[in-house]
């Protein structure tokens, strides 16, 4: 049997795992593992010398020849810290590589991992709830809480991704989108729960710090069982992957196989994450640089191999990652960066550099709502002037409402400089804030809408194309960056430095994200593919620069990431809204040129519109739009999801009726989360962000359900 070419040339959805069942095979392969763990002993080796304390090599080579005179405090140092890190650094590395490996074989997806397929957040999201209600859970259970809510994600992602044979953007847009629903829930709690949570944060980015060796010892029966039941189903997971038809016609149970690859995948990162916390992407890495070995070494292309190797790379990905982190920092200051922070920027240069690999699968099928069928100009209309009184009544009811509730004779008593002074006081506080989202919630449904018309993926929105992320980075350094920076209106002193960012932050991603996703062409599926491993990207990077930031300022800035409208004032709300008026005549001047876009690469050359100059207008005025409101709200997204499919579903496709319904729906729904985040739990606030997400997500899992049919 010949080799299949390597998987990085394949479609998402190609055969991988092909059984090379030879002699030399057998031998070259255990030479590889066998390399590999000389590789993370000696990793490993330079790890142990490094440390806060002053035991160097030389203290921790006269322990192990006797000659050293202070054994028991050279002991006690590298038993009780450094030996409990490498051991955490070592097993999670190997679980997470291992389980990595299983959801790609499952699925047959180069690009599936505890990360792509929400697994992590979803494990994430069932430890914080236990955390946050006081639930009393016994320590050998807590393995089982991660478990179950990654065994429940997992099962939501495959669900509506319509299998675990799913095409590749698919899949992981899916897993995606439930992630950020996921990850909205637990800023959600982090925020309302802070004393129950305190500390979750920094441990929701992965870390490795370990008061002693007892979790390692309890992890490990795991991380092993779950391992060797990986192996015993190695020569099926070798013939699933020549496709379905084939493993069934050889007896093959393909659905028992895949059922119980996801559950002993799911075992390995629950155990990883009760070890450890999150740490990021090593579970794509890992597996994603064996199977590119598997191009030298074709052995490598067996699960009796595979596995190991994606193991013990992800051993040696976690391991080395931190060493290099304490050799760049130094061991105090390391202390303060989570491991999974650098191992997410690694594995988020790894899916680019797939994404860049993979051919196009073909267009994502768009769900009946996203397509939306011709509707007459009467409906048009009648849905245009309800949802505009909407709007209205949305921005009167944010200005009413609040810890004192006004009348609407006091507003009118407001606009005339009138009125008591504690009315006054509210209103004064309350209109930004209300401009705020209004404002932003139109820029961003309007960018959504020209984002998923020129990406031709009804399922793509300025956050998965990395463009707020980008962004909220370029405002998170200015913000950490500027010594003796006071905090006023929730964002940095200075609006005009922190706008300058933010626009130059999410104008840079996009242009990371079109260059990249450029390879004779801009195919859809690498576009989103793309901006997700950049979103990911920058949102490690912020999560670095926050926790590095002053500690007394890092729940603020963590609310603002999370989209909030507090203490805003109408200077930020003024950039956006002059964008929008500049935007606006621009989009309703090529209402055709949308509609052809969204069409495919053909039409619009037919009818000679130029298609690449076409695309990048449309694509940076949607960036600028997204990037400068996240001056005014923070970094929100699912809006520019929402709106332009609910748009399409009440008033059809073309574009000329979904913009400005898109618009005022985008106004409404960001407008509405305001409102219940600053009312429905006072005096406690919601960030408006993460209560546009907790309504939004419901809809957009709605949304990928039908998109199935």
């Amino acid at each position: 049997m010949t080799a299949t070419k390597p998987v990085a040339d394949a479609p998402p959805s190609a055969p991988i795992g092909v059984p090379f069942p030879t002699r030399v095979g057998r031998v070259t392969g255990t030479a590889v593992v066998l390399a590999l763990v000389v590789a993370v002993v000696l990793v490993g080796a330079w790890h142990l010398t490094q440390g806060t304390s002053d035991v160097g090599p030389r203290e921790l080579l006269g322990l192990l020849t006797g000659g050293s005179d202070g054994d028991v405090a050279v002991r006690d140092i590298l038993v009780g810290s450094r030996l409990p890190r490498l051991a955490a650094g070592v097993a999670v590395g190997f679980a997470l590589g291992v389980a990595g490996a299983l959801f790609q074989s499952v699925s047959r997806n180069p690009l599936a991992s505890p990360d792509t397929l929400a697994v992590t957040a979803g494990s994430y999201l069932a430890v914080v709830i236990v955390a946050a209600f006081g639930l009393t859970v016994p320590f050998w259970a807590s393995g089982a809480v991660a478990f179950a809510g990654g065994l429940a994600a997992a099962a939501l992602v495959l669900g509506l991704a319509g299998g675990a044979g799913a095409g590749g953007s698919r899949l992981v847009l899916a897993g995606a989108a439930v992630a950020m629903a996921l990850q909205a829930a637990v800023s959600a709690l982090l925020i309302l729960f802070q004393t129950e949570t305190t500390g979750l944060f920094a441990w929701g980015s992965g870390s490795l710090s370990q008061l002693d060796l007892t979790a390692f010892w309890r992890a490990l029966p795991v991380v092993v069982l779950a391992t060797a039941g990986g192996l015993l189903l190695s020569r099926r997971l070798d013939v699933l992957g020549l496709g379905d038809d084939t493993a069934g016609a050889l007896g093959i149970p393909v659905r028992a196989t895949r059922a119980l690859g996801v559950v002993l995948a799911v075992v390995l990162t629950a155990a990883a994450i009760t070890l450890a916390g999150p740490i990021g992407f090593v579970g794509l890495a890992a597996p994603a640089i064996t199977r590119l070995l598997a191009g030298l070494v074709p052995a490598l292309h067996r699960h009796a191999f595979l596995l190991p190797a994606a193991g013990l790379l992800g051993s040696l990905v976690v391991v080395l990652a931190d060493a290099i982190v304490r050799a760049l920092l130094g061991a105090q200051a390391a202390l303060a960066v989570p491991t999974g922070v650098a191992t997410t920027v690694v594995g988020a240069v790894i899916m680019v550099l797939l994404a860049r690999r993979l051919r196009d699968a073909g267009p994502t099928r768009r769900p009946p709502a996203a397509v939306g069928g011709p509707r007459s100009t009467r409906r048009f209309v009648v849905v245009v002037v309800a949802v505009a009184a909407l709007a209205v009544v949305v921005v009167v009811a944010g200005l009413l409402a609040g810890s004192t509730w006004l009348r609407t004779g006091d507003i009118a008593l407001w606009l005339q400089g009138e009125g008591p002074a504690v009315v006054r006081f509210a209103l004064d506080e309350r209109a930004p804030r209300v401009a705020a989202a209004v404002v932003a919630g139109a820029a961003l449904a309007l960018s959504g809408t020209m984002v998923q018309a020129t990406a031709r993926n009804p399922l793509a929105e300025p956050g998965i194309l990395g463009i707020t992320g980008g962004a909220g980075l370029g405002a998170v350094i200015v913000v950490t960056s500027v010594a003796g920076t006071a905090w006023g209106n929730g964002i940095a002193a200075g609006t005009g430095a922190t706008l300058v960012a933010a626009v130059i932050g999410g104008m840079v991603a996009f242009a990371l994200v079109y260059l990249l996703a450029w390879r004779s062409g801009l195919l859809a599926d690498r576009l989103v593919l793309v901006g997700i491993g950049l979103w990911n990207l920058t949102a490690a990077l912020t999560t670095f620069l926050l926790l590095r930031s002053d500690p007394w300022n890092t729940p603020r800035i963590y609310t603002w990431l999370s989209g909030t409208t507090y203490g805003r004032g109408f200077a930020e709300v003024l950039p956006v809204l002059v964008l929008l008026a500049l935007a606006v005549p621009l989009a309703a001047s090529m209402p055709r040129e949308l509609d052809l876009l969204a069409l495919d690469d053909d039409t619009p050359r037919l009818v000679g519109v130029g298609l690449e100059r076409t695309r990048l207008l449309v694509l940076a005025v949607a960036a600028a739009l997204a990037a400068t409101s996240v001056t005014a709200v923070g970094v929100v997204g699912f809006v520019g999801l929402v709106a332009p499919h609910a748009a399409r579903a009440l008033v059809g496709g073309r574009h000329a009726r979904v913009l400005p319904v898109a618009m005022l729906l985008g106004a409404v729904l960001l407008g509405l989360a305001d409102l219940l985040g600053r009312t429905v739990i006072a005096p406690a606030q919601l960030p408006a962000g993460l209560a546009v997400a907790l309504l939004g997500a419901p809809y957009f899992v709605w949304l990928l359900a039908r998109s199935r049919r």
